[in-house]
């Protein structure tokens, strides 16, 4: 009898990781993804990856079907760089992140920054607040439907037009703002600086 119990406990356990790593799999990219566009060191974003796929671990039995299992995992990241976010207290403005990354970071947002336009996009972003930062991010760069925003946020998908919407307005506002600041300095034009010194 022992036996049986034991072998019906070991096909469960080869049952659970057969699906684990099938999730692991399909998800490890946008996961790491998703944690690297929201950290400044790719160690702190492995850490983030580690703890979420742990968490999934333990959670096996309460995953949801596969269709919503990423937006799950978003939503798991999303705490758990909460969590070290307030134990960090070095990266817990999203601005001050942001700006780091024009030191020279291997991150994937140097390559970003190697753009003038995407340059002006991610100023105007950082000086968002940051729950029009994280929507805005969901939508464009993790590519996310309405309602999967919804399960990663919480709340309706009707709330998440209307935030995102508010949230692009507010974008093009700062973006126009920025435009003008970096027309004004105009700091490559030689013939503007001999004009001033002939006034």
């Amino acid at each position: 009898m022992d036996d049986a119990a034991d072998a019906v406990d070991d096909d469960h356990h080869r049952d659970a990781v057969r699906r684990f790593q099938g999730i692991y799999d399909a998800h490890y990219r946008s996961v790491t993804a998703y944690a690297r566009r929201r950290t400044a060191d790719p160690v702190d974003a492995q850490d983030v990856v580690a703890e979420t796929f742990t968490i999934a671990w333990r959670r096996l039995g309460e995953l949801p079907d596969d269709d919503a299992i990423l937006p799950w995992l978003y939503g798991v990241a999303r705490r758990v760089l909460a969590n070290q976010r307030r134990g960090n207290r070095r990266r817990d403005d999203l601005t001050t992140r942001l700006r780091s990354r024009q030191a020279g970071s291997a991150d994937v947002e140097s390559v970003v920054l190697a753009s003038e336009e995407r340059r002006t996009v991610l100023a105007a972003l950082a000086r968002l607040r940051g729950s029009d930062q994280e929507i805005l991010r969901l939508a464009v760069w993790e590519e996310l439907p309405h309602r999967e925003i919804a399960q990663v946020l919480g709340g309706s998908e009707s709330s998440v037009a209307v935030r995102l919407h508010r949230a692009r307005s507010r974008l093009g506002r700062e973006i126009t703002k920025e435009e003008r600041r970096r027309g004004h300095e105009d700091p490559g034009d030689p013939g503007r600086r001999a004009e001033g010194h002939e006034e």
